[in-house]
């Protein structure tokens, strides 16, 4: 019979989940390492700590280079847990991470070009349903893909910034309300693995990954997270502005200003639905009702995505999930 290891994976990860140092991290923060964590112990749960050597991470590191945040994070945590081992459980071992270079920050995200988004037609239904969610809400590639349908209700849904660890209403944009509700019900989540729980960010993006190599080499800058940026030049050409893009989507001032430089110019002076910048543009309501999309003063959707955000209240008893 094989001797049982001892100090694996398993029991640095249950002792590190209990400590106060990961107990007092932010909520988002916890969620970003456990992604991690379960990564790891996925293939390596009942693996001795000590057999993880210097250059088998770095192959590993060098593996996922495609994914480069995903690949320091791998890094990262097992600087995290090994320095723990060492410093709080008294375990005899090194910290195989020393020495190695991260990739970093990369790039901005480049934003799909048209003929791209064209190609959703024919994606894979996982691929397009990702794209439709985090082009037609704005949120992160991980926010979007983890959206349930109760998030969705009428005119309005509710979006989640992870980085900032907070959900905040806008508006539902009718071609995204009708693709979604179009979707084949398999679990409370748009993207569902099974009745209660979301489909994993991992494979959709394998299955991305995937779709992005048959449209061929010209594709291959481009990533989920490249919808997003898309999104913001999206609300720059329909005549939005940079404060308004912000109320959307949460990105930064410095993101906003930085992908409205690759906005069509001339949409943009026209406001995306053929009226000049500045006519038309007063959206309140009609009848008193909110109008979107042809009710009232015909304007382009997405320009009512924004403007409803200042110019219409909230609804009052909206409910996220139940209690």
């Amino acid at each position: 019979m094989q001797k049982p290891q001892k100090e694996t994976w398993r029991q640095l990860v249950k002792a590190y989940r209990g400590s106060a140092g990961f107990r007092k991290l932010a909520p988002r923060t916890q969620k970003s390492y456990n992604d991690t964590i379960e990564w790891i112990l996925s293939n390596n749960a009942d693996k001795s700590v000590t057999t993880l050597t210097k250059q088998r991470l770095r192959d590993l590191h060098v593996k996922f280079g495609e994914t480069p945040r995903k690949a320091d994070m791998l890094v990262q945590m097992v600087s995290i847990l090994t320095n723990f081992a060492g410093n709080q459980l008294d375990w005899v071992i090194s910290n195989p991470t020393e020495g190695l270079t991260l990739y970093g920050k990369q790039r901005e995200y480049e934003p799909w070009p048209d003929w791209m988004g064209k190609n959703l037609a024919d994606a894979p239904a996982i691929v397009r349903s990702a794209a439709e969610l985090i082009l037609g809400t704005g949120q992160r590639p991980a926010a979007a893909i983890a959206m349930r349908r109760d998030q969705f209700q009428g005119e309005w849904m509710m979006v989640t910034d992870e980085k900032g660890d907070e959900s905040y209403e806008i508006f539902h944009p009718t071609e995204l309300r009708s693709y979604v509700q179009s979707l084949p019900v398999t679990g409370i989540h748009i993207l569902s693995r099974n009745l209660t729980q979301p489909m994993r960010y991992d494979t959709v993006e394998k299955s991305f990954r995937a779709w992005r190599t048959e449209l061929g080499e010209r594709a291959k800058p481009y990533s989920l997270h490249g919808l997003r940026k898309l999104a913001i030049i999206r609300l720059a050409e329909a005549g939005c502005t940079d404060a308004e893009i912000q109320a959307v989507t949460n990105q930064s001032a410095q993101t906003a200003a930085y992908y409205r430089k690759r906005a069509n110019r001339k949409k943009t002076i026209q406001g995306g639905d053929g009226t000049e910048r500045g006519q038309n543009m007063k959206v309140g309501t009609h009848s008193g009702k909110r109008f979107a999309d042809g009710a009232a003063p015909q304007r382009n959707p997405l320009i009512l995505w924004c403007r409803l955000q200042e110019s219409n209240p909230r609804p009052s008893d909206y409910k996220l999930g139940g209690t």
